[in-house]
């Protein structure tokens, strides 16, 4: 095996003086701030979409469709907004996107508010979820077009990135909680939607530190990218994120529904957030070690290990009980996401970077719109417990993904990658032992 990216990793600080280093990058901080603010809408959209309509229509089965329309559109519109961003610029992207996603999502939550159709929810909830900025992979494409080439920090980057997605689980769904049973059940949407185009037009703005679109990468030549999609390692990364989502959706409504069958509606914010933050403090901790074992091992590891935890949440009956599943659950999500992020890097040519990232944000929102939609339904008609089984079905099939597709998820060609010379660090990752 070749170790030196490893030996580098650790010389340069992949424990916490790593972190100290990466936010010292010159620039870092004119994306990462505005690119916090604008990552919101993936946090709070679901949550929000959940209690405005289940206040106004009584039902966790029609919370959950609007919310799964909205994850889906996200799901099948995000690859082509990475696809445009990596070929166009970012700011050709976001600027319309975040005026389309705040317009929609005010037009939702007036809807919402004057006991609109469900087919008039739906509607609108189709531009809502497609125009939802990807903000997540714009930012770990602008540290990788930032750092240097073969720069030891990337992988540093992927899990900073990691966390503080993670942590944006923490603030949102508390922040959008409060807002609709303390304020009104309409503000947390239309809080997202502020905080969408705010920080939205912030990131955008932010053009020093953007990628160069490969319009204009080659002396201005237009050369067509293959899509990230036909890399089978990405397609299986997919399938697998799926499982992810089915957690993040399936908790949201389950704790939901939970929080509402004992009374006490306004703890929901906070039992999420203990979920939330236990996925935040093991993507620090992953951050800053120094893995011995290959990134698919880790992988495969991380889904058992997740999957096992999931398996207890239905019979969780107390709130301290199922904080604590809550927080368990969270602590095995953040391994799986941020080995997921790393292998895709090795796994594609940095100029369809940007679509491969969204294609597996894309799928933890598909597959948080079907988990949503399933643990609406079953919480209606059998209770909050019924919810809950929804995520261990989603990360059980997608262990059995990764165990049966395994051997897809090594680079299937060393030269691709190393022949780039193309600046992004990924080259000289390929020769590492992946197993």
């Amino acid at each position: 095996m070749w170790r030196k990216p490893r030996r580098d990793r650790a010389s340069s600080g992949a424990g916490r003086p790593g972190y100290g280093q990466l936010l010292r990058t010159p620039g870092a901080w004119t994306f990462l701030l505005p690119g916090f603010a604008a990552r919101q809408p993936f946090a709070m959209l679901t949550i929000g979409i959940v209690l405005l309509v289940q206040h106004t229509t009584g039902s966790y089965g029609t919370a959950g469709a609007v919310s799964a329309v909205t994850g889906v559109a996200m799901a099948l519109f995000a690859p082509q907004s990475g696809k445009l961003a990596d070929r166009f610029g970012q700011g050709a992207v976001l600027v319309p996107g975040v005026m389309v996603h705040t317009a929609a999502v005010t037009l939702l939550s007036l809807l919402a508010l004057a006991h609109a159709p469900l087919w008039a929810l739906l509607a609108v909830a189709v531009p809502t979820g497609a125009s939802v900025p990807q903000i997540g992979p714009m930012v770990r494409a602008r540290w990788a077009a930032t750092l240097p080439e073969k720069s030891p920090l990337l992988p540093t980057a992927a899990a900073f990135e990691s966390v503080t997605d993670e942590f944006t689980f923490v603030i949102g769904p508390v922040l959008a909680t409060a807002l609709c049973t303390g304020l009104h059940p309409a503000a947390g949407l239309l809080a997202e939607a502020a905080l969408t185009l705010a920080g939205g037009l912030a990131f955008a703005v932010q053009r020093r530190t953007a990628p160069a679109p490969a319009a204009r990468a080659a002396g201005g030549t237009r050369e067509r990218q293959p899509s990230a999609l036909t890399v089978p390692g990405v397609r299986v990364l997919a399938v697998a994120f799926l499982g992810i989502g089915a957690v993040f959706g399936g908790m949201q409504v389950s704790m939901t529904a939970f929080t509402e069958e004992i009374g006490r509606p306004g703890i929901n914010g906070l039992l999420y957030g203990t979920f939330a933050a236990g996925n935040m403090l093991a993507g620090v901790v992953c951050g800053a070690v120094a893995w011995k074992s290959g990134p698919r091992r880790r992988l495969v590891v991380g889904y058992t290990a997740l999957t096992a935890a999931t398996s207890m949440l239905w019979a969780a009956h107390a709130v301290p009980l199922l904080g604590g599943l809550g927080l368990l659950v969270g602590l095995t999500i953040a391994p799986a996401l941020i080995t997921g992020y790393t292998l895709v890097e090795s796994l594609v040519p940095a100029q369809v970077r940007t679509e491969a990232f969204t294609w597996l944000t894309g799928a933890v929102a598909l597959g948080q719109a079907a988990a949503a939609t399933a643990a609406g339904r079953l919480a209606d008609g059998i209770g909050a417990s019924a919810g809950f089984t929804v995520p261990l079905a989603g990360t059980a099939l997608a262990l059995i993904t990764l165990l049966s597709l395994r051997g897809r998820l090594a680079p299937q060609s060393s030269g691709l990658v190393a022949a780039r010379g193309d600046g992004s660090g990924i080259g000289h990752r390929v020769p590492v032992t992946v197993d």
